[in-house]
């Protein structure tokens, strides 16, 4: 097991843009106003339980239907730069539908607003590039991220501000946009060698 910072703080700081828990703390008070109490214990590890069996059982997934993980990651970076630039431009190009039920804490939270396609198909991508160890710590860090923003999102909302966790979702959006452009390189000179 060779653990390296470097690709830990990387993952993680992909995997932070992508989820995008500071960013989604509008929804998770609107969430909470709408149910009551979210268990944040359980949102966090539901999240982190489907991003690990993904990252696992993903790549089998793909190679059952004959699917490389360089052709995932390619269009992961897609997905990765709608994304950024929905969080850049303020715009929303794809948005589930919430849920009132009192599953809040599992659906929408831990799925798909959490543990959602961009995060799984980030997961698949980022494994083409970084060890897998690397990659569990950067998920699990995320996790207790998750967890305690969750536990302090009305704190956290009223310190920052809107205008703050704007500025916060456009710096990240720029990050994870510069961060696809990266991934699509990388994987789309794999795909023709």
């Amino acid at each position: 097991m060779q653990l390296n910072f470097k690709e830990i703080f990387t993952a993680f700081m992909i995997l932070f843009a992508v989820i995008d828990i500071i960013g989604n703390i509008p929804i998770i008070i609107d969430l909470r106003k709408k149910v009551g109490h979210i268990q944040s214990e359980k949102a966090a590890i539901i999240a982190g339980i489907i991003m690990i069996v993904f990252l696992f059982l993903g790549q089998n997934i793909l190679s059952l239907i004959g699917i490389g993980v360089n052709s995932f990651a390619v269009a992961g970076a897609f997905i990765l730069f709608f994304i950024a630039l929905e969080m850049i431009l303020g715009i929303t190009l794809y948005k589930e539908e919430e849920n009132s039920s009192m599953t809040a804490s599992v659906f929408p939270l831990a799925f798909p607003l959490i543990a959602g396609p961009g995060s799984l198909t980030t997961l698949l991508s980022i494994r083409a590039e970084y060890r897998i160890e690397n990659i569990i710590v950067a998920v699990l860090l995320n996790v207790l991220i998750i967890y305690i923003v969750l536990k302090t999102s009305a704190k956290i909302e009223k310190l920052i501000g809107p205008n703050g966790i704007s500025i916060i979702r456009k710096i990240f959006g720029v990050i994870l946009l510069a961060i696809a452009v990266k991934l699509f390189a990388h994987n789309i000179k794999a795909l023709f060698i």
